[in-house]
């Protein structure tokens, strides 16, 4: 069995690799399309292959211009291969040793998938297959979506929102509003990264997006205290609630409807066709600010990573 990455000339291959399962993956217009916009790249897609034939492909997401992967897209294993848990598995670890990381891996599934035995049995092997891989943290994150037609909801007199071209400040108000949050990611990078580090890694991930940095904004108080962090932002699908949040001296306010209102004015006045959002499923305090502010859950995510805490 040869395991490596793609090259340009295993396009039609790779588009005759098809998953017919209820869950999300690589589908030919999708690799195409990110193909070109360099969301995908070849060194990013990890073949099995054995006399000529692809026997299981692996797709990697990253931001166009970023070395590194961010997150595992697809992973596909021909239904002629008796053991896909165990093939998945080993694409999966000769691609993290050329990557030198263990990227997420995420899957899109929709409400109630438990119950349904085919989403169900799509995801139980590939999970299996990223556990052994290494990818043995599990996490549920809500996708919600406002469309046109919800409720706007009304500017806060409580609150002042401006912007600020000082980077420097934004990494401030992220490292607070990180103490004590829900966020399991952000959790998890303050198991090994230092506040400033993490808040600053969070700035550089949120530049990357396609959202303008001219739309982010800070909340302060009337007495010129900062309360949180606001930032309207978009990806491929279109725009996204970017980021939010509440410094801790300021929870228990009911600021979180505030700051996601301004996000979402912001977005609804230019116009747009509809707001995407995720949040995990054990912050049920921002989920339920989403669902104040009409947007709907329409479906999950499902992500696994590695323990940050394993050698």
């Amino acid at each position: 069995m040869l395991f490596r990455p793609a090259t340009e000339a295993d396009l039609d291959r790779l588009l005759g690799c098809v998953v017919d399962e209820s869950i999300s993956w690589a589908h030919p217009d999708r690799l195409l399309s990110f193909l070109e916009s360099r969301n995908y790249r070849y060194d990013r897609i990890w073949l099995a292959e054995e006399n000529g034939e692809i026997l299981a492909r692996a797709v990697w997401w990253g931001f166009a211009g970023e070395e590194r992967p961010l997150a595992l897209d697809c992973v596909y294993v021909h239904p002629s291969v008796e053991d896909r848990v165990g093939l998945a598995a080993e694409l999966l670890r000769h691609a993290h040793a050329a990557f030198g990381r263990t990227p997420e891996y995420h899957v899109f599934v929709s409400n109630g998938w438990r119950e349904d035995p085919k989403a169900s049995a799509a995801i139980a092997w590939r999970w299996e297959a990223a556990g052994r891989a290494g990818l043995t943290e599990e996490l549920e994150r809500l996708r919600y979506a406002w469309t046109p037609g919800s409720p706007v909801p009304e500017p806060s007199d409580r609150l002042v929102f401006r912007g600020d071209d000082d980077d420097e400040v934004f990494v401030d108000a992220f490292r607070q509003v990180a103490e004590g949050t829900l966020d399991f990611h952000t959790r998890q990078a303050l198991m090994t990264m230092d506040p400033v580090e993490q808040a600053r890694e969070d700035v550089r991930d949120n530049r990357s997006m396609r959202g303008e940095r001219s739309w982010w904004r800070l909340a302060y108080d009337k007495s010129g205290d900062l309360v949180g962090v606001a930032l309207p932002s978009a990806n491929d699908a279109g725009p996204v609630v970017g980021y939010l949040g509440v410094v801790p001296a300021h929870r228990g306010r009911g600021y979180v409807d505030e700051l996601l209102g301004e996000i979402t004015r912001f977005h609804a006045e230019r116009g747009v066709p509809g707001i995407m959002a995720d949040t995990d499923a054990g912050n049920v305090p921002m989920a339920r600010a989403f669902e104040r502010a009409g947007y709907e859950n329409v479906s999950v995510r499902l992500v696994l990573s590695a323990d940050p805490g394993a050698a």
